[in-house]
């Protein structure tokens, strides 16, 4: 496939799908190497009014109010990442004939750097769970070995941006990017061929976008075609090997496993507290290579979960395919300081530990945070999203000392835990506003014991009640603040 080249832009008609941080960056982007743009989007508020002015300034077309209507004279629809498939602005694409794809397809066909440099590699990192965080492992690693990296993609610096901006006013291009993947992102992206890639997990997540699990998981699978070098998968989550399995690489690409135990041929694993591989050496079947000890992983913010530590393996895994030394993965993730709100330790308080992991926003991340403690209050609640939660009830109530609930589906969760845990004593706030957290904080204290974990692990959405899961997280954090005030 030729790389298309910023030339190739200009004259064209785009339309640009969505006023958001995606649909901005494109449009400006598009505009700027020559094409002739158009922004619809069926919102209408203030906040995408002062967007559009912004927009218009810049000689761009915004049309609110009508993100149905495909503009005449339309060549090519770049969308952003939360518009559905079945949307009626591409339904009028298709029926024209117009291609419908999305930025990070718009920076993949523009990865060459303007100084005419090989493109930088793309490892690429998506699963339902443990993104973020295996993304910024990976670039810590790569910045370790003395690469020119960044962390790219579903976080951060619209990947647009990052692609276009490399290069410029003498600044290095990068060798390689670190870049997070969502299941909607990889669906617009139909020619993305990363170097390597990992799917961390695969759990039912976001199905009313994609229709099915079926679907879902298909997209995920998307990152690995055309991988050059390693598809990199859980052990412990058949579904991810199933999709390496069913990929169509580059001959000479390998599957490469990560587990939390012993290590096989062709993987990571952990032996004694040690991270180890036994992919990427000389004799696989006999030998392997010390990477880090899993105190390694972000250092001073206690024993790692188990999902990071597999988050690192991952990240490893990635990083050994591009070639970097065993003494960089290493360095890379004593460097690596884990974002907040993700198993955050906030204080210790009377014996009891208080971790916020307001990003464990569905059951598959929950779970994952549970099983990283033995004795919890379990603040939780949220919108559930159409989730169920008897399978993680059942997994997690040996652990359960207490339950606070809050949120709008908060029912949901209490039947579970009458139905699978029904000794467990459950305080269930009726409440939705935002200082339902300190009473959820001071209820949970209340049920505590020395050795215990409070833990805010809400397996739902934040938006009944929150802005957004950092609001949430910074609520919690506030609510404990307040704790240790009052006790001093």
């Amino acid at each position: 496939m030729t790389t298309p080249s910023p030339a190739d832009f200009a004259g064209q008609h785009i339309t640009v799908a969505g006023l958001g941080v995606s649909g901005i960056s494109a449009a400006r982007a598009l505009a700027g190497l020559g094409a002739h743009v158009t922004v619809v989007d069926g919102g209408d508020s203030e906040k995408q009014q002062a967007a559009a002015r912004e927009l218009e300034a810049e000689g761009i077309t915004v049309r609110l109010g009508d993100g149905a209507t495909l503009p005449a004279g339309t060549d090519l629809v770049v969308t952003s990442p939360g518009w559905k498939p079945d949307s009626p602005l591409f339904a009028a694409a298709a029926a024209a004939g117009v291609d419908v794809v999305g930025d990070v397809e718009i920076a993949w066909r523009l990865r060459e750097a303007p100084s005419g440099q090989p493109a930088a590699a793309w490892l690429g990192v998506t699963g339902t769970n443990g993104k973020t965080t295996t993304v910024r492992m990976l670039a810590s690693i790569l910045a370790a070995e003395g690469l020119h990296t960044t962390a790219v993609g579903n976080i951060g610096t619209p990947i647009i941006d990052v692609v276009l901006g490399q290069g410029k006013d003498g600044e290095r291009p990068y060798d390689v990017l670190a870049v997070e993947l969502s299941s909607y992102q990889l669906h617009w992206a139909p020619s993305l061929r990363a170097h390597s890639a990992a799917v961390l997990n695969l759990a039912p997540d976001h199905l009313d976008w994609h229709g099915s699990m079926q679907a879902y998981a298909a997209d995920k699978g998307r990152i690995y075609e055309g991988n050059t070098v390693a598809c990199v998968y859980n052990v412990a989550d058949k579904a991810t090997e199933d999709l390496v399995r069913a990929a169509d690489v580059e001959e000479g690409c390998r599957a490469i496993g990560f587990t939390l135990g012993t290590p096989g041929p062709s993987q990571l694993g952990v032996v004694e507290g040690i991270l180890v591989d036994r992919a990427f050496v000389e004799n696989r079947q006999q030998q392997a290579q010390e990477l880090a000890e899993v105190s390694d992983i972000a250092p001073g913010s206690g024993t790692p979960a188990p999902h990071n530590i597999a988050n690192a393996l991952a990240a490893a895994a990635l990083a050994r395919a591009f070639g970097v030394r065993p003494a960089a993965v290493r360095d890379g993730l004593r460097a690596f300081h884990p974002e907040a709100h993700r198993i955050q330790h906030i204080a210790d308080l009377g014996g009891v530990t208080y971790i916020d992991d307001s990003k464990a926003t569905n059951t598959h991340a929950a779970e994952a945070s549970l099983a990283a403690y033995e004795h919890i209050v379990w603040i939780a609640g949220g919108l559930a999203k159409g989730a169920t939660f008897d399978e993680l009830v059942q997994k997690s109530a040996a652990r359960l000392r207490g339950v606070v609930l809050i949120g709008a589906d908060r029912a949901l969760i209490r039947e579970a835990l009458a139905r699978h845990a029904p000794d467990v004593p459950v305080v269930d706030l009726d409440r939705t506003d935002t200082g339902a957290m300190p009473e959820a904080v001071r209820e949970a204290t209340r049920l505590a014991e020395p050795g215990d974990t409070v833990l805010l692990a809400p397996a739902c959405a934040s938006m009944d009640m929150f802005v957004n899961y950092n609001k949430r997280g910074e609520a919690f954090a506030d609510a404990v603040g307040e704790l240790t005030a009052r006790d001093h």
